[in-house]
């Protein structure tokens, strides 16, 4: 049986402005990554056998402030319903890494599938349900905290300014 992690948030904010979270790169660069992590770049090439590059960048004291790369390769999208990607580690060229390679341990996985769903409610709100689908393996606690985060980032775009 596949594991998975999931993370489902209702943003006080239209599907459209949700929807830009994933394809415009400034916003993209305002979300990604778990607390005390950054986005210093965000390279979107948002079409169906397009691939973006993201980057994450560690805390000085967490990992010397080291860049960290990961790569989607996207499968599906249905405008304002759907994106499919596949996530993997990455150097900054966009060349897909071994986990291993770059220090993740052995039980890391190499793909991860990733399934984006966007639900329009009333009164201008959004329900968004992101599905990582991999065995984590030791780094399943990590990896859920850090989506977890990263999406608690995201909700912050839409009490601040959003553009």
């Amino acid at each position: 049986m596949e594991k998975q992690i999931t993370v489902t948030r209702i943003f006080n904010a239209p599907v459209e402005l949700v929807w830009r979270t994933w394809t415009d790169p400034e916003l993209v660069k305002r979300w990604w990554g778990p607390d005390m992590f950054t986005c210093p770049s965000a390279k979107i090439d948002f079409r169906v056998g397009g691939k973006s590059i993201v980057c994450m960048k560690g805390p000085e004291a967490f990992d010397g402030g080291k860049n960290h790369y990961s790569i989607w390769s996207y499968k599906e999208i249905i405008p304002m319903k759907k994106i499919e990607f596949i996530q993997n580690l990455a150097d900054e060229a966009g060349n897909k890494m071994s986990p291993v390679v770059l220090g993740m341990p052995p039980d890391f996985p190499e793909d991860v599938r990733t399934l984006v769903t966007f639900k329009e409610l009333e009164k201008g709100k959004t329900e968004m349900t992101v599905t990582e689908f991999a065995d984590m393996g030791q780094m399943a606690k990590f990896a859920q905290m850090g989506l977890d985060q990263s999406i608690a980032k995201m909700d912050a775009i839409f009490i601040s300014p959003f553009v």
